[in-house]
């Protein structure tokens, strides 16, 4: 190629150059403008009150997760206290971003799971055989006795995010120590076995069963159930009775001598304490063999 045609292919394309470069300036311009005028502009709340959250995005708040959490809770401050994780902590630093006093939000709710039969304390009519998810075992008769136990294949443990439940036993068992009391376990849990309650103590006191059977049915059923002997109203207040099954009052739980009876003297230790450092539970005493002749 000779310089003249150098010089000619020079003319010819520069003005074509010129000109995609002053349309590129042009629309980025345009488009800079736009992005100014047309930006949303983010309440710098919201985003205090996102940092102050936990960033787990559970949905124990009711939400998809902790951006939209802070949106609402941003626009309604009566939504300050839904997150569980957090607790009291996180809802007092919501109520200082927001300039709000924060009401008493009580104690940190965690779950209860109202069974404490393992596999070997239950009577099972037949091995079950299908997908192993307590939602599929729910759904057939028989799978084992009792129909209000825990069946132990850990959809619960599947649910968590926190590594807080673990099978032991065919008993789906919490490690206070993990827990953020998100609920995805109660929500998970076919049979409603997991309640969350106020942990107004460390470790709370509670009636691990959900059986509705009479005492009797429930003796050949389960060996660590509640048989509606009522011994523990009689001990209690704070123990009543309903539909065959020990109910207590979570509210009004105080560790006192009367509670502390009436879980030394339930028959068939199905009074338990459940939390972080929770004793073991009451194992029943065995009878002595009687004196041979």
């Amino acid at each position: 190629m000779t310089v003249a045609d150098i010089i000619q292919l020079w003319n010819s394309a520069w003005p074509a150059g010129v000109t995609m470069l002053t349309l590129g300036s042009a629309f980025a311009i345009v488009l800079l403008i736009a992005s100014e005028k047309l930006k949303v502009e983010i309440d710098p709340k919201i985003e205090q009150i996102h940092e102050a959250l936990p960033q787990i995005d559970c949905g124990a708040c009711g939400f998809a997760g902790c951006g939209s959490y802070a949106k609402a809770v941003a626009a309604d401050p009566e939504l300050i206290g839904k997150c569980a994780p957090g607790g009291a902590e996180t809802s007092d630093k919501i109520a200082e971003i927001l300039s709000l006093q924060a009401s008493a939000g009580g104690h940190p709710q965690k779950p209860i799971i109202h069974c404490r039969a393992h596999t070997a304390d239950r009577t099972y009519y037949a091995r079950y055989g299908g997908i192993e998810t307590c939602t599929a075992a729910n759904a057939l008769a028989n799978v084992q006795a009792c129909k209000f136990g825990c069946l132990g294949y850990g959809d619960c443990v599947d649910a968590c995010k926190f590594d807080a439940l673990h099978n032991i036993d065919g008993l789906a068992t919490v490690d206070y120590e993990k827990c953020t009391g998100c609920t995805a376990c109660a929500k998970a849990c076919p049979r409603n076995l997991i309640e969350m309650v106020p942990f107004s103590h460390e470790n709370m006191m509670t009636v691990a069963c959900s059986s509705k059977e009479n005492g009797k049915t429930t003796r050949q059923m389960c060996k660590v159930g509640c048989i509606a002997c009522s011994l523990c109203t009689k001990k209690s207040e704070l123990f009543t009775m309903a539909d065959n099954i020990a109910k207590m009052d979570y509210e009004k739980f105080q560790p006192s001598d009367q509670t502390e009876e009436a879980y030394t003297k339930c028959p068939t230790c199905v009074i338990v304490y459940r939390g972080k450092s929770a004793p073991a539970p009451r194992q029943k005493e065995k009878k002595p063999a009687p004196a041979k002749a």
